[in-house]
């Protein structure tokens, strides 16, 4: 079967690979595969080379395994994490605090290929069956919502709170929607890209957007909110953006980092203890805030299906992937189906 493979820095080769072979494990039917902006973070490495990426995916079962709730053709999705299952974190429902969570994640590691290829291999405890009303391209856009929402339970938001959202990606949308149901009165949402941040007022997740390279960028946020935002959550992950949340953020606000960055990331530590500000890290979700997101779509509470920009063979994997690190397109999301 074709699989996308990473083949070096930005760049995508499209390879046959076996099928799944594991009798242990539920063997799915990709449908539909979404892009991750971490997967962008690996795809401009060009590390670990040989890694076939797709960790937001749905997919019918092709074999149950020791899943006696599951049969061959269910729709289903998954948490693509490994977490071990009975250290403390996985005892008390935090499964993103496992040490061993990202070692074979699907999509994120070399032995467990994602949903860039036709056919995958997923530990059964993983798999959650899909509602009907959920759509196959729903269903991968899952994952992503919940990483949002884990970022916005962690944000503590009250009513009437003003928040700053630091990017306009997938997962910066995700979280601004949360935001607005979380009872925020205002939130806006900061960009580099005019195209991303006129799109999210456009969508109705952001009341306002800033243009991060405005020279005045921090007069007009400050003219705005003279005391600064409540809650600002950074999902860009660089040092511009940090030090945007820490000027941005009110006496005692809150910073929540969800951007992921792997070079050292400096800033003036004197300002959050001016300020006493709180600094959380986001990473991923518990498995019961991703059920939570399977039950809002399914429930229609909230719409993902907006957030879609276009669905792609696979064989346009690489140009999916120069769109959306282009920094003048608008799309935040694109699905690729494997089977086009």
């Amino acid at each position: 079967m074709k699989a996308a493979q990473l083949d070096d820095i930005k760049k995508f080769k499209i390879v046959e690979i076996e099928k799944p072979k594991d009798k242990n494990k539920v063997i799915i039917d990709i449908l539909k595969t979404g892009i991750c902006g971490s997967d962008i973070h690996n795809w401009d490495s060009g590390s670990p080379k040989g890694l076939i990426m797709g960790h937001e995916f749905s997919g019918k079962v092709v074999n149950p395994a020791s899943r006696v709730d599951l049969k061959v053709g269910d729709r289903v999705t998954a948490l693509p994490i490994s977490p071990c299952g009975h250290c403390e974190a996985c005892e008390t429902g935090n499964p993103q605090y496992c040490k061993e969570t990202w070692n074979h994640a699907v999509g994120l590691s070399l032995d467990n290929p994602g949903g860039l290829t036709s056919q995958i291999a997923v530990r059964p405890d993983m798999v959650i069956k899909l509602p009907d009303n959920i759509s196959d391209e729903e269903g991968a856009m899952i994952e992503p919502t919940a990483v949002g929402l884990h970022a916005i339970h962690l944000a503590d938001i009250k009513v009437g709170d003003n928040v700053l959202v630091i990017g306009g990606g997938i997962i910066g949308l995700m979280s601004a929607m949360f935001a607005k149901l979380e009872g925020a009165q205002s939130v806006a949402i900061s960009e580099t890209n005019e195209s991303r941040g006129k799109k999210s007022v456009k969508l109705n997740v952001a009341d306002k957007w800033y243009n991060a390279k405005d020279p005045n960028f921090l007069q007009t946020v400050l003219t705005d909110v003279p005391n600064g935002f409540d809650i600002v959550i950074d999902c860009s992950g660089n040092t511009k953006a940090v030090e945007s949340s820490l000027l941005t953020v009110k006496q005692g606000g809150t910073i929540i980092l969800v951007g992921v960055s792997s070079k050292p990331i400096e800033f003036a530590s004197v300002i959050a203890v001016m300020k006493e500000l709180t600094l959380k890290g986001a990473i991923a979700y518990t498995k019961e805030e991703f059920k939570n997101c399977i039950n809002l779509i399914s429930n229609k509470k909230i719409d993902v299906s907006k957030f879609i920009d276009d669905i792609i063979p696979l064989k346009d994997t690489q140009k999916a992937y120069e769109r959306l690190t282009s920094g003048n397109d608008s799309a935040v999301k694109i699905i690729v189906d494997p089977n086009k």
